[in-house]
């Protein structure tokens, strides 16, 4: 009996090491100490009727320290055990003293910020917005604005046709004629959005840009009309004294048309990758909207005169960010993005 109650020692203490779940523990406490477990039956085994009393009294303190040494160590693997569960579910816990790091939270696109900018300094001068539609009439993007099918000018515009003869709008401008028709002179109204044209892509052309387009239609408006309105815009826009100069410019629906260049911001005018060494970018093609555009808007042409403009929204928003490369803003970098937080 004594190699018996050694061997059941060694062999709990074995099993014991290897217990990690509270379930395994108590699967070795019934094994060893239960009623029909392995200590019960050493006691069970053994013919107490051929020991003398001596022999008994010593089965019996092997058998009492045998089960002594079980509930022991069956005891502190128990605790070990729960410490171990207790620490895991202290470790899933939420310190409620501890500063939060809160959610991400979105921001608007440099490009977004830029247009509602605009629209805000617009509506406080009394322009109304419109927004159009991105796929276009032939009529609205072209005849109306003085561009007939067989006019050199189509060729400026690399269009992008659809299979039912409309097309994806080339400028904005093709939602001026709809608003004159809609709400007749005088009229100020401005009209942002995206616009597409098939050409190359660098660092200041891409296939979908953003344009924000403006018309102002009364009686007494002139060409100082355009660079008073341009001038309080830009400076609004840049927070600073700018450089601006007109170049005469064609477009068919102005008459006089003319090219408003802005002293490039990136380099100062010095030259860089953006302006094309030139120190100035082209910003926005601008003029008094031509009397055929008036005529097809339903506008009195010999009472009302009017300008427009198309300003580069992407362009103008490169400039304020000072971002050098117009695909950048296209891109979904958050790495460019994250730099220019603005929230609603």
């Amino acid at each position: 009996m004594s190699t018996n109650t050694e061997l059941l020692q060694n062999q709990l203490a074995a099993e014991l090491s290897e217990a990690r779940e509270p379930k395994d523990i108590e699967a070795l406490r019934v094994k060893y100490l239960g009623r029909q477990g392995l200590i019960a039956g050493e006691v069970r085994g053994t013919d107490f009727s051929t020991l003398s009393e001596e022999e008994k009294r010593e089965a019996g303190r092997r058998v009492s320290s045998l089960k002594a040494f079980a509930e022991a160590a069956i005891g502190e693997a128990r605790a070990k055990t729960e410490e171990r569960a207790a620490r895991a579910r202290r470790r899933g816990l939420v310190d409620l003293t501890l500063p939060g790091t809160g959610a991400r939270a979105g921001s608007l696109h440099p490009v977004t910020q830029t247009q509602m900018f605009l629209e805000d300094v617009f509506q406080s001068m009394g322009f109304r917005v419109e927004t159009g539609f991105e796929v276009e009439d032939e009529f609205y993007n072209f005849d109306a604005l003085n561009i007939p099918g067989d006019h050199p000018a189509r060729d400026m515009h690399d269009t992008f046709w659809l299979e039912d003869g409309r097309l994806l709008r080339t400028h904005t401008s093709a939602t001026q004629v709809r608003a004159m028709r809609m709400y007749g002179a005088p009229l100020r109204a401005v009209f942002p959005g995206r616009c597409f044209r098939n050409e190359a892509t660098d660092t200041s052309h891409e296939t979908t840009f953003h344009q924000f387009e403006g018309l102002m239609i009364d009686e007494d408006v002139t060409v100082a009309t355009v660079l008073a309105v341009m001038e309080a815009l830009l400076r609004q826009v840049f927070g600073r004294e700018v450089s601006v100069r007109l170049r005469p410019g064609y477009f068919p629906f102005v008459e006089p048309g003319f090219e408003l260049d802005l002293r490039c911001l990136i380099c100062g005018g010095n030259g860089c990758r953006v302006c094309k060494q030139t120190g100035w970018v082209e910003l926005m093609p601008c003029g008094m909207v031509h009397p055929n555009v008036l005529r097809a808007g339903g506008i009195d042409q010999d009472r009302y005169r009017g300008f427009a403009f198309g300003l580069g929204l992407t362009r103008l928003t490169m400039m304020n960010f000072s971002i050098p490369d117009i695909r950048l803003l296209g891109s979904g970098d958050l790495r460019l993005l994250d730099q220019f937080p603005a929230v609603l």
